[in-house]
């Protein structure tokens, strides 16, 4: 059970968190993928660290969409949390779990860890093939959540991921506007869009709900300074660092092996 000093502590990080998002001022997150990453992101002076699952994934030799157990996950975000003092916020995929209690269960363990936030997609898997979720089912998971964090004394910040830009649903405008209102309604406290990039999609997205919008990294995404005017509240890097990161260590191997020496990574 967690003793007074530990729920002030969590409310303090969530309220921190949460104040990131209601500023005009756009919230860059950058994502980590184990305790060596999110340490160097804190260095640099980033305000908040989020994970990104599929980073996560790939450095522990899975593909993304949940391959990897919670276990694995649970033990690498909780060696991010131990390392860095910013607030932490966690890419939770489709949750992890069956049903919305057994969602519940594994984000109590996160808020254990020190987990100010958490992303939570409305898209499904089904063999091997992403579609996107009944919207109604999903607001009804969200509402549960929120209701028991409540019940329990908790604060945890939900951005809900909505998967409409991302597989290009039909009219994907109009839908997502329908899903940020009823998300919104369910208690939900932002909206991301990944894959979102053109002005009049992101405009659209901005005025279809009060949640604070959260884009991603993506080619032709406008630069901060555009989206800022737009109204979008947080731009996360998603994958991308880590996969520049990699490629980069990539080229130097290849370089020890052409060259003959290890001039490259010396």
């Amino acid at each position: 059970m967690q003793n007074d000093s530990q729920t002030i502590k969590m409310k303090s990080t969530f309220e921190e968190f949460n104040t990131l998002h209601q500023v005009k001022e756009l919230f860059v997150l950058p994502n980590a993928w184990d305790a060596r990453s999110a340490v160097i992101l804190q260095q640099l002076g980033f305000k908040a660290i989020g994970t990104s699952s599929a980073a996560v994934a790939s450095a522990l030799g899975f593909d993304d969409g949940e391959h990897m157990s919670f276990d694995e996950y649970l033990m690498i975000i909780k060696r991010i949390a131990a390392s860095v003092k910013i607030p932490l916020t966690v890419d939770m995929e489709m949750g992890y779990g069956p049903n919305a209690s057994a969602i519940y269960v594994n984000i109590q363990k996160l808020i254990d860890a020190g987990v100010a936030g958490i992303n939570l997609e409305d898209s499904v898997i089904t063999n091997s093939k992403r579609t996107l979720g009944s919207a109604d089912a999903f607001a009804k998971t969200i509402q549960y959540i929120k209701d028991n964090l409540q019940r329990a004394g908790k604060a945890l910040f939900v951005n809900v991921r909505s998967d409409t830009y991302l597989l290009n649903t039909n009219d994907a405008r109009n839908e997502s506007t329908r899903r940020a209102r009823l998300y919104e309604s369910a208690g939900a406290d932002g909206l991301f869009l990944p894959v979102i990039s053109r002005e009049d999609d992101i405009e659209a997205a901005v005025g279809a709900s009060r949640l604070p919008l959260n884009v991603m990294c993506i080619p032709g995404l406008p630069d901060f300074s555009k989206l800022e005017s737009l109204g979008v509240r947080r731009a996360s890097m998603g994958p991308f660092l880590q996969m520049k990161t990699y490629g980069h260590a990539q080229q130097l191997a290849s370089k020890v092996i052409s060259d003959g020496n290890f001039q490259s990574i010396l």
